[in-house]
């Protein structure tokens, strides 16, 4: 059955506006999955970034990088027990400069900027054991699961003056002493990464692709001998970078079979956060589509060169240098997120972590008052509602309309969730399902429960608003600093699902009878 495209336009000359309509019919195909992600694909990072750290006139980190922040802030650890549990990924920049105040390391100096030193114009930091205790009480408490990158410069040397490449075999011995405290005081820790951005031209540094697969095997090694006598041992992740088709093969070749769990990969596609012309980017379907092939091509080195590890976003937050400040705290930054936890997901990444938590202009919490911006919400629904198995989903309307789908989160019918992103500002799109099994959807419909939807909007209708209603309320934390239900709309399964313009909907469709989905 092809698509069917109806049209209807409807104009209100006193208010100076018009809006349209468009049906569509999406095509799910429920025979089986084309992708699986890990459980707890959700994840978001805890950067090192001081007060000091200033982009374009501004300095959108007050308090909120990992040695600064309020550990004890009610709402910041509600935000992360709402997840049960969100996956966190501690690091950044200033990762390959910091030391850890143990053993031999006797020293701990603060980051200080606007001195006369290479990466960042930041001095070498220092992470104590004190604030170390101190993060996983926090992580504790919160069932947080935690992902620690660790310096990957140490011991390293530049090649020559005004090089960036880094030369030499890494020091273990600092990390040794951090992971041997670690362990005696029972911390948990997910996974270890080694190193951020140093793959490939790197960003103000980096190492070559044979040095880091021989580095992550002596990580690997460690990890092993240290955790011997543990019930469990973390997993690794690198390199951290952006994506090069021949230093990830070969990083991957060199370290070889079973030694790199997830391939991190990071992005930042929408260009500086200075750039005016963000607003439009994040809108822009076929703008959007361009990072499409990044993540096929990582999912392809995975297939080709590291079948043991999986593809991760280990980093993105969308528009580089903190952020874009009119757009990525506001809900305009949902469209490309969104549409990137979808669009990777479909190419079979493991795990997305967005840059960052807290802090920036593109933080999932805002960093005066702790409260969740929209993505938050948007991030919140994707981990409760979608499972890990992805569908196949076509449609042949609008490009403005996204559309993914997945095995709803505890299936038990075939269930499915449906992602439904409305790139227009002017198009409502009227949304039939249809799975590409069912013969005879009419005689069915009629005996299934309600669909569940979570309709996603800005506060009066403005994409740049910091408020996003669900099913026209407004998402606020409770009275408690709770994180507020996220209750859905019931509809008919007979019903189209509607999809207003500047909207996403997450849609759950209960007893769809997918086999994909039938023991998810």
């Amino acid at each position: 059955m092809s698509s069917m495209k109806t049209f209807a336009l409807c104009v209100f000359f006193t208010w100076a506006s018009f809006c349209m309509s468009e049906r569509v019919e999406l095509n799910i195909r429920s025979v089986t999955s084309v992708a699986k992600t890990d459980e707890d694909f959700i994840c978001a990072t805890i950067d090192l970034w001081p007060s000091t750290k200033c982009d374009y006139n501004q300095c959108p980190w007050p308090k909120v990088g990992l040695l600064e922040l309020d550990l004890k802030n009610k709402v910041f650890a509600n935000a992360i027990k709402a997840f049960d549990p969100l996956r966190i990924r501690i690091g950044g920049s200033l990762e390959d400069q910091t030391v850890y105040k143990i053993g031999l390391v006797t020293k701990c100096p603060h980051f200080k900027n606007k001195m006369n030193v290479r990466r960042f114009g930041f001095s070498n930091g220092c992470i104590t054991m004190e604030r170390w205790d101190e993060l996983n009480h926090l992580f504790n408490e919160t069932g947080a699961k935690v992902t620690f990158s660790l310096n990957a410069l140490r011991g390293r040397k530049l090649e020559k003056k005004n090089s960036t490449l880094w030369v030499g075999d890494w020091n273990k011995i600092n990390a040794q002493e951090f992971m041997k405290y670690t362990i005696s005081k029972g911390y948990k820790i997910d996974s270890y990464e080694l190193g951020n951005e140093l793959s490939a031209s790197g960003v103000s540094a980096k190492v070559k692709a044979r040095q880091y697969g021989k580095d992550m095997i002596v990580l690997s090694n460690l990890v092993k001998r240290l955790y011997a006598n543990s019930s469990y041992q973390p997993k690794l992740l690198g390199p951290a970078g952006f994506y090069d088709q021949d230093w990830f093969n070969e990083f991957l070749q060199v370290s070889g079979p079973g030694i790199v769990h997830g391939l991190t990969h990071h992005i930042y596609n929408l260009g500086p956060g200075v750039d005016a012309n963000l607003i439009n980017k994040v809108q822009d379907p076929y703008f959007l589509d361009e990072i499409a092939q990044t993540f096929k091509d990582v999912s392809e080195s995975v297939k080709l060169y590291g079948p043991w590890s999986g593809a991760w976003v280990g980093e993105s937050g969308g528009a580089y240098n903190s952020g874009g400040k009119h757009v990525s705290n506001t809900f305009a930054n949902g469209f490309w997120y969104l549409d990137q936890l979808g669009m990777s997901s479909t190419f079979d990444h493991k795990v997305y972590c967005r840059q960052a938590l807290i802090g920036g202009n593109y933080g999932l919490l805002n960093t005066t008052t702790f409260a969740p911006n929209p993505d938050y919400y948007g991030a919140l629904l994707w981990h409760r509602l979608m499972g890990t198995r992805v569908l196949q989903v076509s449609h042949d309307g609008s490009p403005y309309l996204r559309s993914y789908a997945h095995c709803s989160k505890h299936s038990k019918r075939g269930d499915i969730t449906v992602l439904l992103i409305n790139m227009s500002n002017s198009t409502t799109f009227i949304v039939n399902t249809r799975n590409d099994l069912n013969l005879y959807p009419s005689e069915r419909t009629v005996r299934l429960p309600p669909r569940e939807e979570y309709h996603l909007t800005p506060e009066d209708g403005n994409i740049q608003s910091e408020v996003v209603l669900l099913n026209d309320t407004p998402l606020k934390l409770t009275k408690s600093m709770d994180i507020p239900n996220l209750n859905p709309a019931f509809a008919s399964p007979l019903d189209p699902i509607k999809v207003a313009p500047d909207s996403f909907v997450f849609a759950v469709l209960r007893g769809f009878d997918a086999p994909a989905c039938s023991s998810s």
